[in-house]
């Protein structure tokens, strides 16, 4: 009798860890997501930067295990995001590390809340990484002005460029970050959070990868802007890298 109760026993542990399996080889994510709509004085405040980040935040906890710094207004300054950024050492090969940002660019970097931080410091940090994907999210002005950096900068960011880093960025270098102040998000995070949730899935394997994404957003961003604002894809990696997997 005793051996017929192990037995029933094993059967459910071997059940319960078949259960489990799927959650355990989930690829994890770590994300640093932020948002700056209140600047110090007024006359560059903007109204949708917060939700922007919120809205990333939210989404990535939905879908995935996920270790986040969310970074808001005056929480956003340089040596906050720096040390946030630490948490992408912490990633596996296989897992997601992304890095959001939505608030007042300029060429070749993120205007934060105290000063400027540049993309070539944010790859820095996630060169620091073992994964294998690694995804810069950016909302901002004159976004894909990395390519345009200072000759001083060219060493830094050729180092940068081992970290393995796709950039998605809201606009050309020459080009504004449109938003519409009755819209809960600006129009690049607006289609951004949408194909995350499944709208650029082209194949329905609850896998979006980076080609996915491009398409979705692209388009639908230029459309809705007239033709005012390209959002731009950049650096070295697979277009079948994973940015966003949904549980199973």
């Amino acid at each position: 009798m005793a051996d017929v109760v192990w037995r029933k026993k094993r059967v459910l542990l071997f059940l319960f860890i078949l259960l489990l399996m799927p959650f355990v080889s989930q690829a994890k994510v770590y994300l640093v997501s932020v948002g700056i709509a209140d600047y110090p004085g007024q006359a560059n405040d903007l109204y949708l930067p917060v939700n922007d980040a919120r809205a990333i935040t939210w989404l990535y906890r939905k879908s995935s295990q996920v270790t986040f710094c969310q970074l808001l207004d005056s929480e956003a300054t340089v040596a906050n995001i720096v040390a946030a950024m630490g948490i992408f050492s912490m990633a596996k090969p296989d897992d997601i590390v992304v890095f959001y940002y939505s608030g007042h660019g300029y060429p070749g970097g993120l205007a934060v809340y105290d000063g400027c931080l540049s993309y070539v410091v944010i790859r820095a940090a996630m060169a620091k990484s073992k994964c294998k994907n690694k995804v810069i999210f950016s909302d901002a002005c004159f976004a894909a002005g990395i390519t345009t950096a200072p000759s001083s900068a060219q060493e830094e960011i050729q180092q940068a460029k081992k970290a393995n880093v796709m950039l998605f960025l809201s606009s050309r270098n020459n080009e504004y970050s449109l938003q519409n102040n009755d819209m809960k998000n600006a129009y690049f995070t607006h289609f951004l959070q949408k194909g995350l949730r499944g709208g650029a899935d082209a194949n329905k394997d609850r896998v979006i990868t980076a080609k996915e994404l491009f398409v979705f957003v692209y388009k639908r961003t230029v459309e809705k802007t007239a033709g005012q604002q390209h959002p731009v894809m950049w650096g070295s990696f697979s277009d079948d890298m994973p940015v966003m997997i949904w549980k199973k």
